[in-house]
């Protein structure tokens, strides 16, 4: 709730003439630096109180008595508050050496309260979705821009980190990335955990030989014991060359347990992504160079992603009983291609090209999603159904940002959709 009285604060929502508890009459010439750190919640605010000038900090709690209770009383960090804002005035406050400190009660209302309580009571389907027609075209446009631009950021800070990790190798770097993406959500995180398990130059040290690839990451993913597919020659070769790569690397498999199944068709099982992932390595891994040769054109880039895996797979979707011959070979479809554009080769050109400030690199990443077809998912689907029609990647993604980092973490406060609408029903007191 204290939440809430900072932004009432922040966005001059409290009315532009207070009245404090002492009597004397608070004019807000300007609310101040909203500070997330430690100390008083708002910096070098300045205020006319009965028309003299003030300037200093300002505090704000639900009720007077937090002050004593958060301990500010003896805080002298909290000395410099001019304005101590509320909701209930149940306290008087003080500085440590004693004198009164400037207090105001404000009462947002009802109808103010009863929007806020809708819009974050309930996260599974935003409650907003029923108001959106109320805005203008103009701040949704503006605000799903923002958002694309905040989504993209966050992938290429990942990007940046796993470059960290990997000690400055965007080859590795890249590699990791590849991995997630192929986990498609539902196995991204151990996909990642394989691919950080495995450094490359192992792996490229027997990239002429794709029995032993396979090995390597079939076993790191912990796929391959002894004993169950004995009948299986394939899965046997798998289990001797890894054995015997595993001692000379001194690699450690992760457990099979972490692999999810559920509501998975066999296709999509992670076996047939390991082994695309394979035949991936068996080619040298040459993402790193061919996305930079692509300079973000679309159909090359498809083009980079045409590989295969080997012909056990048209027969298999995990290890043991063959099933009837696939129709095609088991490859990346156009849809999971875009999928890998989006979260591999975008951020990376976004990421590559602000470390190495090459703005024209950097414009890439926006481009390249700005040619991709809007993404098919239930987050995209539920804007859609209310008025916020997607025109490519760029503005799926925006939706999909909305929904995870506003949305679920019940952030309305922050949300330029939730600030429209409780800024609408507050009209009266602006």
């Amino acid at each position: 709730m204290e939440a809430l009285y900072h932004y009432l604060w922040k966005h001059r929502m409290c009315g532009p003439r207070l009245r404090a508890t002492s009597g004397e009459t608070v004019e807000v010439v300007d609310p101040g630096n909203h500070n997330l750190d430690a100390g008083p919640d708002f910096s070098s605010a300045r205020l006319r109180v009965d028309g003299m000038e003030w300037g200093g900090n300002v505090e704000i709690h639900v009720k007077a008595s937090d002050w004593r209770r958060h301990g500010h009383h003896t805080d002298k960090a909290y000395d410099t508050v001019i304005l101590h804002v509320v909701g209930v005035d149940d306290a008087r406050v003080e500085r440590t050496d004693g004198s009164r400190i400037l207090q105001t009660c404000v009462a947002p209302p009802e109808e103010f309260y009863t929007r806020y309580a809708l819009l974050t009571e309930e996260m599974d389907r935003p409650t907003c979705l029923g108001w959106l027609h109320e805005l203008p075209q103009l701040k949704i446009t503006d605000w799903i821009c923002t958002l694309g631009i905040e989504r993209l950021h966050e992938k290429a800070n990942y990007m940046k980190g796993l470059l960290e990790v990997s000690h400055g190798d965007w080859q590795q770097a890249i590699f990791i990335a590849l991995a997630r993406a192929l986990g498609f959500g539902l196995n991204g995180v151990p996909f990642e955990l394989l691919a950080k398990s495995l450094p490359l130059n192992f792996v490229m040290r027997h990239r002429d030989n794709p029995i032993q690839v396979e090995a390597l990451v079939f076993g790191q993913a912990g796929m391959l014991e002894k004993g169950p597919y004995e009948y299986d020659d394939y899965y046997v070769a798998l289990c001797r060359e890894y054995e015997f790569l595993s001692k000379k690397y001194g690699l450690q498999p992760l457990r099979s347990d972490i692999w999810k199944y559920a509501r998975t068709r066999p296709q999509n099982f992670p076996h047939r992504r390991l082994a695309i992932l394979s035949s991936m390595l068996t080619d040298g891994m040459q993402l790193f160079a061919r996305i930079l040769e692509a300079k973000g054109d679309y159909d090359m880039l498809i083009e980079s992603l045409g590989f295969s895996a080997s012909s056990y797979w048209l027969f298999h979707s995990r290890f043991g009983e063959a099933k009837s011959q696939l129709p095609q070979p088991v490859m990346l479809s156009r849809s999971s291609k875009e999928i890998v554009m989006i979260n591999v080769m975008a951020p990376f050109y976004f990421a590559y090209g602000s470390l190495t400030g090459d703005v024209d690199i950097a414009e890439r990443g926006l481009d390249l999603l700005n040619s991709i077809a809007p993404e098919r998912n239930s987050i995209v689907s539920l804007w859609e159904r209310h008025g916020l029609k997607p025109t490519c990647a760029f503005d799926t993604q925006a939706l999909i940002h909305l929904r995870r980092n506003y949305c679920e973490r019940q952030r309305c406060l922050d949300c330029r959709f939730g600030h429209c609408l409780l800024r609408h029903t507050y009209r009266n007191i602006i």
